[in-house]
């Protein structure tokens, strides 16, 4: 356990069994995560991101490595256990509720006074602009104040850490770019630790503080976005970040973090990001 971290995965991989052999849904991911910080899981399509996500949130059981939480190993603890919050892409409102018995429900599971549920559920309402809709079912609202009913639902515990897998993914453009900053500027009021799953690039570099760059299971660069858009670790993460110019060239020779490169017969130097050998061909 990594001290000050309040998530923290030590070299977790996840093996799911198929008729082809064994696929590595997640490989020896290590992560660690601060008090505070909005921190996302960057990648596209079966890049590991979403079970690396159920890995911390109890969903899932590694095969090898373990999960910390708070300073606890809680690897193999089921998810009630763990004093996280998942907001799932489909919101996974109860739809026989109302939106105060939904955001409700935590408290009654855990047996709070009814006098101090109403007081929460009115402060909730509040502060997520659902005021006066406390009565109306799931099924009357937007797309928008459901997201805002699973946030404050997912939030009035008070949970040491809120996962967000996909969460604005089903929201049209403009209520999208809404609900973001009203996303960035809930974790900074409340400055609870967040970490949030996104395939959409700009969305995980205007809300982070650090990412974590994922492809096939695997953690490719961890930093903050402009370390990531600055000085990407690997071609595949420039190539996935935005756009770029890639220059094809030979190492001619390495000097500490530097290497002189031979480009189409001119020489330039430029700075390592990783391991490379001696001399190569890029």
């Amino acid at each position: 356990m990594r001290d000050g971290s309040v998530v923290y995965l030590d070299s977790v991989s996840k093996i799911y069994p198929t008729a082809a052999g064994e696929i590595f849904a997640a490989r020896d991911v290590s992560i660690d995560v601060q008090p505070g910080e909005f921190y996302s899981l960057l990648g596209s399509s079966g890049s590991g991101k979403t079970t690396t996500l159920r890995l911390i949130g109890g969903f899932e059981i590694p095969e090898y490595g373990s999960v910390w939480i708070g300073g606890e190993e809680v690897t193999e603890l089921p998810p009630y256990r763990r004093n996280v919050h998942t907001v799932f892409q489909s919101y996974a409102l109860f739809p026989h509720l109302t939106v105060a018995e939904n955001i409700a429900y935590p408290l009654r599971i855990a047996k709070t006074a009814r006098a101090e549920i109403g007081e929460r559920v009115e402060e909730s309402l509040r502060m997520f602009q659902l005021g006066g809709m406390g009565d109306r079912r799931p099924s009357q609202l937007s797309g928008g104040q459901q997201q805002r009913v699973a946030l404050a639902r997912a939030l009035i515990s008070s949970p040491k850490v809120l996962l967000l897998d996909e969460p604005l993914s089903a929201l049209d453009a403009k209520i999208r770019e809404e609900v973001r900053q009203e996303l960035r500027d809930l974790q900074k009021q409340t400055n609870l630790t967040f970490i949030y799953v996104t395939h959409d690039q700009e969305e995980a570099l205007a809300l982070s503080d650090r990412i974590a760059v994922m492809h096939n299971g695997q953690v490719q660069q961890i930093g903050t976005p402009k370390q990531i858009y600055d000085r990407p670790a690997s071609l595949f993460v420039a190539q996935f970040i935005g756009k770029a110019n890639f220059l094809n060239g030979t190492v001619l020779e390495t000097t500490g973090q530097t290497a002189a490169v031979d480009v189409g017969g001119t020489k330039i130097w430029a700075t390592l990001t990783g391991d490379r050998p001696p001399l190569a061909t890029l």
